[in-house]
């Protein structure tokens, strides 16, 4: 890199996202990037018809435009902008994708891949890329939406929800790189898409289809940002450590400022927790307690007296421990709750993407159990995630706990068998894409380095 680009961290980020090369990459990156887009468009096929998407892809439909990407699943194209929205919204309805970043051994809160694959996937098609390209833009963009999330401590008092910011500067990076910005262009592209970050964290609170909504604005906002800078617009010249940057205005500070530069261009971060069940990540503890007990244990559902989930504190003032209601938009509300998917998991037996649509969130069965779950804070100083402990009716008591939920990509990780494996639980919930379609895609997917023109992808997810 030329020193200029080297003067300021900023710099030295936008230099990294110009000029890195596929050769910078190891095999262990390369894997976790093409687990992650498996991963990823395996959700977006099992998020095709989840609650609220179809009145979205008709409003876009409704509005045309020019035909540059593909709407996945449903054909339509339209401008690479509301393409990538639309197909990371997708992604995201049942928060079902990787998620979280592994940096200096910290699991670092995120939803990135939703909208940095969407969004390479949709530039990729209007651009027509080969996938060496595809990979190299999607990591760039991964990386700086990681390094700039965990530059800053994790935290939510300011409300903001980092997949409204910093996933849209890792979408700005991926639509740069793939329209060849220069430099200069590529710093007023942060600087524009600086001025339209957002995302409130009362979305999810509050039970809301808007939850999903900013997962695909920030890939829309990105790519807007980039087109925006071609056609000559400046913004900010930091967009990060100025005055009224990013870290000042949506975080409590830059209070990591070396992960920033730390390894530039030699180790590359991104999504690295790969999830088993189709719902918020705060509750897989419990599930995998509640799973541990119904596979051990000859337990009804009918039969059990009171279940009490026993949580850190931190756990037990989010909003996955409030009480359990069915508002306007069902779905989140079973999605972002302790009490739906531990009840959830007891009766059923297992948690799947269909247990959260209304007919299931409704069900008697599940709402009479979900009474009778209580929660509890954690005694004393334990490094616990969760412990269950199931009262039955005849006296008998059951309990199970864990530090690591399925998942976690140092004590518990997903194998690749896995990652497959929960990519078919997604093509067969949707029956949408053939399983010829989709075994060709996975093929394609696992070679993608030797793809000569991404649009060889979207073709096969179009029914």
């Amino acid at each position: 890199m030329g020193s200029d680009a080297k003067s300021t961290p900023f710099e030295e980020l936008l230099a990294n996202v110009l000029e890195t090369r596929f050769e910078s990459f190891d095999p262990e990156t390369l894997e976790n990037t093409k687990n992650r887009i498996v991963d990823v468009v395996g959700c977006a096929i099992g998020g095709t018809n989840a609650p609220g998407n179809s009145a979205l892809i008709a409003l876009v439909k409704d509005w045309g435009g020019k035909e540059e990407a593909t709407i996945l699943i449903h054909g339509k194209k339209v401008p690479a902008q509301n393409a990538a929205m639309v197909n990371s919204i997708l992604a995201r309805s049942f928060d079902f994708e990787a998620m979280s970043p592994l940096i200096d051994g910290i699991n670092v809160p995120s939803h990135i891949a939703a909208t940095t694959v969407m969004t390479a996937i949709a530039m990729g098609e209007a651009n027509r890329i080969n996938g060496k390209e595809f990979i190299t833009a999607l990591l760039v963009g991964d990386d700086l939406a990681s390094r700039v999330l965990a530059a800053s401590d994790p935290g939510f008092t300011l409300g903001w929800d980092s997949i409204g910011t910093v996933n849209a500067l890792g979408a700005t990076a991926i639509a740069g790189r793939l329209m060849s910005l220069s430099q200069s262009e590529m710093r007023n592209a942060f600087g524009l898409v600086l001025n339209q970050l957002a995302g409130s964290f009362q979305s999810i609170w509050d039970g809301t289809t808007a939850f999903k909504l900013y997962q695909g604005m920030s890939a829309r906002n990105g790519i807007f940002s980039a087109e925006l800078a071609k056609a000559g617009w400046t913004g900010p010249r930091d967009a990060l450590l100025s005055k009224f940057g990013y870290f000042h205005l949506y975080t409590e500070g830059c209070t990591h400022p070396e992960i920033l530069t730390k390894e530039l261009g030699k180790k590359y971060y991104a999504d690295s927790t790969f999830k088993p069940y189709p719902c918020c990540r705060a509750t897989h503890p419990a599930i995998d307690c509640a799973l541990a007990i119904i596979r051990k244990q000859q337990v009804k559902a009918e039969d059990i007296e009171e279940v009490i989930l026993y949580l850190p504190r931190k756990g037990l003032d989010n909003f996955m421990g409030q009480p359990f209601r069915i508002g306007d938009f069902p779905q989140a509300d079973a999605i972002f709750n302790y009490r739906y998917n531990v009840a959830n998991a007891l009766l059923r037996r297992s948690v799947k993407p269909e247990h959260f649509f209304e007919e299931f969130i409704r069900d008697s069965q599940v709402n009479a159990l979900i009474h009778r779950v209580r929660l509890a804070e954690l005694p004393g100083a334990q490094k616990l995630k969760c412990k269950i402990e199931v009262k039955m009716k005849d006296g008998r008591e059951f309990s199970e706990a864990t530090d690591a939920p399925k998942g976690d990509p140092i004590s518990n990780p997903m194998s690749k068998e896995e990652i497959i494996g929960k990519f078919w639980v997604n093509v067969d919930f949707s029956k949408t894409v053939t399983r010829r379609n989709a075994e060709e895609l996975l093929d394609l997917l696992e070679k993608l380095e030797e793809l000569d023109n991404i649009n060889k992808v979207v073709r096969l997810l179009v029914v």
